[in-house]
C-alpha cells in the first residue's frame, strides 16, 4: 500500500525545500534545479516528483525541457494547521511574561 503524499511530507525534508524555494521566484528546468545541489540528478528528480505529487509544484513541458514552478496556495494548509495553535500559545507566552513581571518587581522588606 502506497503512502499518501501530502504537503507537510514535502516540507519535512530540507532539500524540498531549497527547491521550493529556488521555483517560487521564477519557473526552472530541471537541470537548472539540480545544479543548486550536491546529489545526483535522479536523486533532485525524486524530490521534485515528491513535490509534484504533493501539489507544491507543477511540471510543463517546453519543447525537450520540463519546467518546474511553485504552487505556493498548497501552503495554505501548512498556515491553516500552525494557525490553530497561535492562540494556544500567545496566552501561554502572555501568563509567562505576567509571571516574569509579577516576580521581576523588587519586593518591599518588612521592617521590624
Amino acid at each position: 500500500m502506497e503512502a499518501r503524499r501530502d504537503v507537510f511530507q514535502a516540507i519535512a525534508d530540507p532539500t524540498r525545500r531549497e527547491i521550493i524555494h529556488l521555483v517560487a521566484h521564477e519557473p526552472r528546468h530541471l537541470n537548472a534545479i539540480a545544479a543548486n545541489f550536491d546529489m545526483t540528478r535522479q536523486a533532485i528528480s525524486l524530490h521534485i516528483k515528491i513535490l509534484e505529487e504533493c501539489g507544491l509544484i507543477e511540471i510543463r513541458q517546453q519543447g525537450r525541457e520540463r519546467i518546474c514552478a511553485a504552487r505556493l496556495e498548497k501552503l495554505q494548509e501548512v498556515q491553516d494547521w500552525i494557525r490553530q495553535y497561535e492562540s494556544f500559545w500567545q496566552h501561554k507566552m502572555q501568563a509567562l511574561k505576567n509571571f516574569l513581571e509579577d516576580n521581576s518587581s523588587p519586593r518591599k522588606s518588612k521592617k521590624k
